[in-house]
């Protein structure tokens, strides 16, 4: 599982730092998660290709996570793309991005689904046979969804010494990577974990930008492998944190311990603050192992 942040600053873009935007990559798919304005140059910079991405999930309708959006599907279109591209955010941002594409007569040379949220429970928005993508709904001041992703168990691995002992045809193999037992001529069975091994163990990440301290996210994020979780501001200024609807490092890092997540990644940070590393600093107060997110950097788990 690899994450590359390509932004990961609150509010404005500036030369130095971008909004938000990461993409996911599991199980060798890849997911765009948010689009703030410059997305598509980072990931130019970054040397991310723009054809992998097929799904792209936006947690809510503030700029500075989704003005990068219609820029990026007027580009795919420049671009000849031939794939379809689904968009899952809330309920409103089809109207936003078609009419802008209607009144800059810039309509895509490709499909372009948008997939519509407005509930307040957690729910199944994307699945196929490697992942399964839920809702977190988070507390900010306009509706907004985190995102939980969740690998989907592969195949058995062959044994390959095993199976060459038992003279097994590669023709088989097929079947024993799904689970079967083999069946010879003789009539004796061949038990499946004689000549398998497990599947290689699943992983899981959970998205959440932005929101206050909620507790009530904590079953749905569970034991997840990486928590990535805003961390708008210091504890110094957490009175800000409920009228703005944000959270602070000690906040997000008790929401990883209380959820019992492996890793915890900080994000969103106000850029009030000149020093980042004083996230990493109060939030290991409460909870390790913690990484600081940063416009560039890639995580690999």
């Amino acid at each position: 599982m690899k994450v590359s942040i390509l932004g990961c600053y609150s509010a404005t873009p500036r030369t130095i730092t971008n909004p938000t935007s990461q993409v996911l990559e599991i199980n060798n798919q890849m997911y765009l998660i948010d689009c703030g304005e410059g997305t598509q140059v980072q990931l130019r910079k970054h040397k991310i290709k723009f054809s992998r991405i097929n799904q792209i999930f936006i947690s809510h309708l503030h700029g500075d996570h989704f003005f990068g959006l219609i820029g990026l599907i007027s580009t795919f279109s420049l671009l000849n793309r031939p794939n379809d591209l689904h968009i899952y955010g809330p309920k409103g941002i089809k109207e936003i991005i078609l009419l802008q594409i209607k009144l800059s007569k810039s309509y895509t040379k490709y499909n372009l689904f948008f997939h519509e949220l407005e509930s307040d429970q957690s729910e199944l928005i994307f699945e196929d046979d490697k992942i399964a993508v839920y809702t977190i709904p988070l507390k900010h001041r306009v509706y907004t969804n985190g995102y939980l992703f969740k690998e989907k168990p592969g195949l058995r691995r062959i044994n390959i010494d095993a199976a060459t002992g038992q003279n097994i045809d590669v023709c088989y193999f097929n079947k024993l990577k799904q689970g079967s037992d083999l069946k010879q001529e003789d009539g004796t069975v061949i038990e499946n974990e004689t000549v398998t091994f497990d599947p290689l163990p699943t992983q899981s990440y959970a998205f959440c930008s932005d929101t206050v301290y909620n507790e009530e996210i904590i079953p749905l994020i569970e034991n997840v492998d990486v928590l990535y979780h805003e961390s708008t501001f210091l504890e110094q200024d957490i009175e800000k944190c409920i009228p703005t609807g944000h959270s602070t490092a000690i906040q997000a890092a008790t929401i990883a311990k209380k959820a019992n997540v492996k890793n915890l990644i900080l994000g969103h940070y106000s850029t009030r603050y000149s020093d980042i590393n004083l996230f990493k600093k109060e939030a290991d107060t409460v909870f390790e192992p913690t990484f600081l997110a940063d416009d560039g950097l890639v995580f690999k788990f």
